[in-house]
């Protein structure tokens, strides 16, 4: 097959699962390669997401690497095959890569659960919060741009509010709730939003709050979105230098042990729901 012109999150995880699998196998790139009658260049643009890869190709590569698991490997298969032109498409080019990144995992996600500290998470923000978050973030970025990653932020809503919305559980904590990123008009429209939500059942909302014993997680945020198999799963951290996609086993297993920690210091969504309304009538 042709190499794709632009690589997606999507490709790039199945080549990096057909690595792994080789790899456990012992396998060299080579040897791989002439198992599908091609050359080495082709198996490391499989294996990068430059170039896609039949669903036939998928599976003579996962007998060979002794994998058992039919799990997994249909869902490789489902990875190679799809041809879905997601919305975010129509942002390549406009905004940074990362964007459509973002976006497509969120899509292909099976539940989806998220960690903030700081900020209210992007899936629940009003426009208004989010223009005030970027425009502070980032003081010189044209206002076009300002208004394209906005709309596009509102846009991923459409995950958790559309026909077939994904599962979506939220811990936030009660600074990110709290802080101004504006003024108090944005503050109190943002938690009247995550109220909305709750109540139309796009979003299961736990909160931690601040007097909290025993919460020592304050870099504890993340997106922990859920593949069709535990193998699949995907977690996105921010760091300063960037956006991190972090599918390795041990760091995914780490992560998860994280996540039920925080849950663990975190109020039930009941009672975060009513922590919530009071906060909404003190601000």
């Amino acid at each position: 097959m042709p190499p794709k012109r632009h690589l997606t999150a999507r490709r790039v995880r199945l080549g990096a699962e057909l690595r792994k699998l080789r790899e456990a196998m012992g396998m060299k790139s080579k040897e791989a390669a002439e198992l599908l009658g091609a050359d080495s260049v082709q198996m490391s643009q499989i294996e990068s997401g430059v170039a896609g890869v039949s669903a036939n190709r998928v599976r003579r590569l996962a007998a060979h690497y002794a994998c058992t698991d039919e799990g997994l490997v249909e869902a490789l298969v489902a990875m190679a095959t799809d041809r879905t032109r997601g919305w975010w498409e129509e942002y390549r080019g406009v905004l940074p890569p990362v964007f459509m990144d973002t976006a497509e995992v969120e899509h292909h996600a099976t539940a989806l659960r998220e960690i903030v500290i700081t900020h209210v998470p992007g899936l629940l923000q009003t426009a208004d919060y989010a223009r005030a978050v970027y425009t502070y973030m980032m003081p010189g970025l044209p206002e076009s741009e300002v208004s394209h990653r906005v709309e596009h932020r509102l846009r991923r809503r459409a995950v958790i509010e559309g026909d077939n919305p994904t599962p979506y559980e939220t811990i936030i904590h009660e600074f990110a709730l709290r802080v101004r990123v504006a003024d108090r008009r944005v503050t109190q429209a943002q938690l009247r939003r995550i109220l909305e939500q709750i109540e139309d059942g796009h979003a299961s909302v736990r909160v931690i709050p601040i007097d909290q014993d025993d919460f020592a997680g304050a870099d504890a945020s993340m997106v922990h979105a859920c593949g069709p198999v535990p193998q699949l799963d995907t977690v996105l951290r921010d760091f300063p230098t960037g956006t991190a996609f972090i599918d390795a086993e041990p760091q995914l297993n780490q992560l998860r042990t994280l996540f039920r920690r925080v849950e663990k210091a975190s109020l039930a969504p009941p009672a975060s729901r009513d922590f919530i309304h009071r906060l909404a009538k003190e601000l």
